[in-house]
């Protein structure tokens, strides 16, 4: 049995948690099996069971694409790459849209069963079509396609799978629910402070903190409307980079331009930080917040349950299933329009009910402690990536025989 994953991100071109889902399966599955990731990128590495090799854009290729739509195309060219080279593989598993096509022809072109895992699902983020216009045409057919004529799809929580079920001619009998996975022996509460220093942020300083890209399905324009209601004392931290689009990132600059307005103590750290320096802001935040207005999952949420610190979330997807509300951090309900682009229908209201549930852990060191510990504790039993290895090779194999005695 060999594995080929496909994939857009893989280290150290990771922006996302599709990004880290990939990184941290292939290891493990390579511990069980032979495994090839083609990524996006310049890759080219060999570690044991693991091979990896990154698949650029030919020179000259968007030399005089529209901005908009050189993803898209960038896109396609790097799966018909992906597929250029033989495909020996019995299990082709692609992961995000930007991987699909490739995935489409491995299984037209070389006969291997074909899995999908839905980190996200086009039709529920029409905001993508700020950031690929046409394209994001182009990105809900391939997506459509790939799901309706894949072996299995995995899907990261039940409400995905309920989502896929909905939106998708799929056969309810393909659709497995594996989740998301987290490393406990790398993410766990640190002492060390010397990242914060570095950054600027004060060592006595309760803060809440946010950890993501600028974009509208992680809802951090919602948070930054927020600060204004938080007690004065408690501080903010936005790791937020990679804006979609020009226009968010005007509206993230004019939003921390007026709350920094107000108050001192909003630091914002403008890129994807590395994962030590995450790791010591996790560990030393009051909370966490993941405001996001779609999640199938939110894998960010695992890793600030791991280094021991409660979690402030939207009550949207997948995150109902992470956190535990009341136990390892608050949910706040989160009401939406029921026509694209299915934005909060009072943003007001949601702010306001955001910071009171910061503003409460904030406040009460106690009651956050007790909440960071339950959800370490929680990431430590259900969600270690060797049990979610161990289920991912078990499907492949499964549909390996299945496609096997299914060949002509």
């Amino acid at each position: 049995m060999k594995a080929l994953l496909l994939t857009n991100e893989f280290p150290p071109n990771v922006y996302g948690g599709a990004g880290v889902h990939v990184e941290y399966l292939s290891r493990e599955l390579s511990k069980l099996i032979p495994v090839e990731v083609r990524c996006f990128g310049d890759q080219n590495q060999v570690l044991g069971q693991l091979t990896v090799h990154g698949h650029g854009v030919p020179d000259g290729l968007l030399g005089s694409t529209e901005k908009k739509l050189r993803s898209p195309i960038g896109t396609l060219a790097r799966c018909v790459s992906f597929n250029a080279a033989p495909v020996d593989a019995e299990v082709v598993h692609c992961h995000t849209w930007y991987s699909h096509f490739g995935g489409v022809l491995a299984k037209l072109l070389y006969g291997s069963a074909l899995v999908i895992t839905t980190h996200s699902l086009e039709p529920l983020r029409p905001w993508k079509r700020e950031q690929l216009g046409r394209g994001y045409d182009f990105s809900s057919w391939i997506e459509r396609t790939a799901l309706e004529m894949a072996d299995a799809v995995v899907a990261v929580s039940a409400e995905t799978r309920a989502d896929i079920l909905r939106l998708f001619d799929v056969d309810p009998n393909k659709v497995h629910v594996i989740p998301n996975g987290i490393d406990t022996e790398e993410y766990h509460p640190v002492a060390e402070r010397d990242e914060l220093e570095r950054y600027g942020i004060p060592a006595d300083l309760p803060y809440v903190l946010f950890v993501g890209r600028i974009t509208r399905q992680k809802g951090i324009i919602h948070l930054v409307r927020a600060i204004r209601h938080l007690p004065p004392e408690i501080g903010v931290v936005l790791c937020a980079g990679e804006p979609d689009t020009e226009e968010i990132a005007r509206e993230m600059e004019h939003g921390v331009e007026q709350v920094r307005g107000r108050r001192q103590n909003v630091h914002w750290i403008r890129e994807m930080v590395p994962r030590r320096a995450a790791i010591q802001l996790y560990s030393h935040a009051r909370v966490f917040c993941c405001p996001s207005i779609y999640e199938p999952f939110g894998i960010i949420n695992l890793e600030a349950m791991a280094c021991g610190t409660p979690v402030v979330a939207s009550a949207v997807g997948g995150i109902k299933e992470v956190v535990q509300d009341g136990r390892t951090g608050l949910l706040v309900p989160f009401e939406q329009e029921q026509a694209p682009p299915f934005e909060a229908r009072d943003p007001e209201g949601f702010a306001r009910d955001l910071a009171r549930a910061l503003g409460r852990l904030a406040a009460d060191p106690d009651l956050a402690s007790e909440m960071g510990h339950a959800g370490r504790e929680r990431a430590e039993q259900v969600y270690s990536w060797r049990a979610v290895a161990a289920r991912v090779l078990e499907l492949y194999r499964r549909i390996a025989m299945d496609t096997e005695e299914a060949q002509p």
